[in-house]
């Protein structure tokens, strides 16, 4: 049994804006300051996002604020699914990709993804990209803030879930920064990266990804890195 972790915003789909304003809203509701400016988002997990971002307006966050605003963030994902919709956009190659994994024998898709499961799941659901994946297998940034620990997580719940051990050399991350690929290495799993986000093809080789491409267009690739595991 193979498994695919696949990290969301800019390897699967981009929000264009829409995500930065929710989590503007949010954290205006929830610390009563107007975001004037965000921390690093990049292959960082929400609560780490949150709180550097708290930290930066000089606000001291704790765990309680941030389930409030991860619960303001799933409802305004929920109420503006159609602008999401229409202002974002599913990255090409996206859903042609997952089906493709989909119609191989004995493997398994979940997400690995700094964003809280709701929010997750409404971000793929809103470009039809959630079809394929076992959320139940998934790491997400309410179980850790660490990107490496929530593959460790996804690993188990999948173990658990099919009742089969899965090793590092069953499965293969595909995401589009640095820190997805640290994650990987972290736990010895080999990475497909996406140059589809800010970071550059030689970025993410230099940061050790086992394969690097330029964008999911050719599904084969990811054929070809599940074929290398």
């Amino acid at each position: 049994m193979q498994l695919v972790l696949w990290d969301i915003d800019h390897t699967l789909i981009a929000t264009r804006g829409v995500g930065r304003e929710i989590f503007g809203e949010c954290f205006e509701r929830v610390t009563g300051h107007v975001m004037k400016e965000q921390a690093t988002v990049d292959g960082m997990t929400e609560p780490i996002i949150f709180r550097e971002t708290a930290t930066l307006h000089g606000v001291e966050s704790d765990r309680a604020m941030f389930e409030a605003f991860a619960r303001c963030s799933a409802e305004l994902h929920l109420l503006r699914a159609e602008e999401l919709k229409q202002r974002g956009q599913a990255l090409p190659g996206a859903e042609a990709c997952l089906a493709a994994v989909a119609e191989l024998s004995g493997v398994v898709q979940t997400v690995v993804t700094g964003n809280v499961r709701p929010v997750a799941e409404l971000k793929l659901g809103a470009f039809g990209l959630d079809t394929h994946i076992q959320w139940t297998y998934g790491g997400y940034g309410e179980d850790d803030d660490e990107r490496a620990e929530l593959v460790r997580i996804a690993m188990r719940r999948a173990s658990q879930g099919l009742d089969e051990p899965i090793e590092a050399r069953d499965v293969l991350l595909v995401g589009d920064t640095p820190a997805d690929v640290a994650a990987g290495l972290d736990n010895d799993v080999p990475v497909l990266a996406v140059a589809s986000g800010r970071s550059s093809v030689q970025e993410l080789r230099e940061a050790g990804a086992t394969m690097v491409v330029t964008g999911l267009e050719d599904p084969r690739a990811l054929v070809r890195a599940l074929r290398r595991t």
